[in-house]
């Protein structure tokens, strides 16, 4: 049993980091090129998007998947 909702947990915290990293960049992209972010400095802030947002998308879908293991 605990094991199990290891796994579901698990499964949450990669596929809420895949899927956050993913529309953090496209964000990130987005908003670099909109506020026109100078040279290389592109780079950082679309990574710092990308890494905030799979950050969050990953710790939601994470305890998500901890309450609904739960039941």
């Amino acid at each position: 049993m605990a094991r199990d909702c290891l796994v579901h947990v698990t499964t949450g915290v990669a596929v809420g980091g895949a899927v956050g990293g993913a529309l953090g960049a496209v964000y990130g992209t987005y908003e670099a090129f909109r506020f026109k972010v100078p040279g290389m400095f592109k780079v950082r802030y679309v990574g710092q998007t990308t890494l905030g947002s799979a950050a969050v998308f990953g710790l939601f879908l994470g305890v998500g998947s901890l309450i609904h293991c739960g039941r």
